[in-house]
């Protein structure tokens, strides 16, 4: 039985929360096992990265359908039924017997995922008044933030300590947690009508999707000259292509690409996703750089890493109580992206003989950058989004979020591949620094064209309704009209 007497701004806010942590931890603590989950079914390395393609092709498959799923069941049905497929799926990846095994359950897991994200991001913008989505923004933080990190670090206690199942495992008493939590204590709410399921737009915008993150995740595996990564690339663009033509002649379409011309949400799809591919991308690449590069173990990696969500926990507090209200999202997410680069370009200075301590102050100051960028993107992409597009436009911003990152990690991991990571020198191996240096730069350069980007394409007057600080203005009730209803209520006489 659902209980009234908590606030849904709360309960929404923590199943929210737990589902996210839950699903970004899961794609960086897998990465830490694939090693050894080679070694436990007898293949090769880049057999046992299918657990990861399968799952990222799930997510790309699933995703495009949320937005009809949370509209058509309700959003608490949808974010429990979501979060219940995902933590089974985690549990049945725990007692997989064999890599064929693992990755039908790894599809199931993506199957939660995909529904479980942009459903829950829908359903917090419904709760929070625009006015309301700074703070609100600067809580999630935490585990957008905290989950990548805390990655590498739990895999390699599980791995060294463990076992391998427990990377799966961890996340069961996450998700039970939260669903017990949120059956308790969450509301269902139904914006409107989900109308006709358009079957053309998701079998079209599944299919190239999956398609597409099928290639970019082996493209640095197999080489981009695998008539198999070629053909699937070719084949995912020209479907996404086809799906843009069919959508955008649909009466009610599953794939509102309509949406991007809001100008405010068009900008900040563009902004994310290459937000997006600068930092996974090189968040991924850090990974690499500390245990390969550098001879860390998997934990003295992940440990290294934690000081970014550090920094951008304690940034969270400055952006959302004093910069985003009084000067809005366009400066400080362009000044977040180019802090961001220059800590990017900062990593290509460490070394072997560097104090690591250096290279924690760097990932520090990457977190302050990136608080700066998270917080006012996701605070002012649906300010000018009805009620009634929520759940479609949530589903596009994470699936554009989704897609920058596949591409950023992809395109890093080429440059480094192609540059070499280690070389021979008289039958000993060793770290070729130089190839992580440029593929540091490179991210970077990703960065500073999002900033761009951001610079030109986002307008604070666009946000007005999230924020608070501007002069004339006073802040905003729950139940208080946005900015531009006060323009058509008649004032009183002078």
């Amino acid at each position: 039985m659902v209980r009234r007497d908590m606030s849904q701004k709360a309960a929404v806010t923590v199943v929210y929360a737990a589902a996210m942590f839950m699903a970004i931890m899961d794609s960086t603590i897998v990465i830490v096992a694939l090693p050894t989950l080679g070694r436990e079914f007898h293949v090769q390395p880049e057999a046992a990265g299918t657990i990861t393609i399968a799952y990222l092709v799930s997510l790309g498959v699933f995703i495009p359908v949320s937005g009809w799923v949370g509209d058509k069941l309700g959003g608490r049905r949808t974010l429990l039924m979501a979060i219940t497929l995902f933590t089974v799926a985690s549990a049945l990846c725990g007692t997989a017997h064999g890599l064929g095994e693992l990755v039908v359950y790894r599809v199931l897991q993506g199957a939660g995922g995909g529904l479980m994200t942009p459903v829950g991001l829908a359903m917090f913008f419904r709760v929070f008044p625009p006015v309301e989505r700074v703070k609100a923004s600067g809580i999630l933080m935490v585990p957008t933030m905290l989950a990548p990190a805390l990655g590498p670090v739990l895999g390699g206690l599980f791995v060294t300590g463990l076992s391998w199942r427990w990377v799966f495992y961890v996340n069961v008493p996450i998700g039970i947690a939260a669903l017990v939590f949120g059956a308790v204590f969450l509301h269902d709410h139904r914006e409107h009508e989900a109308g006709r399921f358009d079957l053309v737009g998701f079998a079209a915008s599944g299919t190239g999707l999956g398609l597409l993150m099928y290639g970019l995740s082996e493209g640095p595996i197999k080489g981009w000259a695998s008539l198999e990564v070629v053909a699937t690339c070719i084949a995912g663009t020209f479907v996404l292509v086809l799906m843009v033509v069919v959508e955008l002649r649909q009466g009610e379409p599953l794939v509102d690409l309509r949406l991007l011309s809001n100008r405010l949400f068009g900008a900040s799809n563009l902004v994310i996703a290459l937000y997006a591919m600068a930092f996974i991308g090189v968040l991924y690449l850090v990974s690499l750089f500390y245990q390969e590069g550098l001879g860390l173990s998997a934990m003295q990696a992940g440990l290294s890493t934690l000081p970014e969500p550090v920094g951008a926990m304690v940034a969270a507090q400055l952006v959302t109580r004093k910069l985003y209200p009084t000067i809005g999202p366009r400066r400080l997410i362009t000044v977040g992206l180019l802090v961001v680069a220059a800590t990017m370009v900062a990593m290509s200075s460490v070394g072997l003989h560097t104090s690591l301590w250096q290279a924690r102050v760097i990932m520090f100051v990457m977190g302050l950058g990136l608080a700066g960028v998270f917080i006012p993107v996701q605070a002012a992409c649906m300010a000018t989004i009805s009620p009634a597009s929520t759940a479609r436009a949530s589903m596009m911003f994470n699936a554009n979020r989704q897609l920058g990152a596949a591409i950023g990690v992809a395109v890093l991991s080429t440059v480094l591949v192609a540059l070499h990571p280690v070389h021979v020198v008289s039958t000993k191996v060793s770290p070729n620094l130089h190839a992580y240096d440029v593929s540091f730069i490179t991210g970077a350069a990703v960065a500073v064209i999002a900033a761009v980007c951001a610079s030109l394409l986002v307008r604070d007057a666009d946000a007005l309704s999230t924020m608070t600080g501007r002069r004339g203005r006073t802040s905003l009730g729950v139940g208080d009209p946005d900015p531009t209803e006060r323009a058509l209520v008649p004032t009183a006489p002078r």
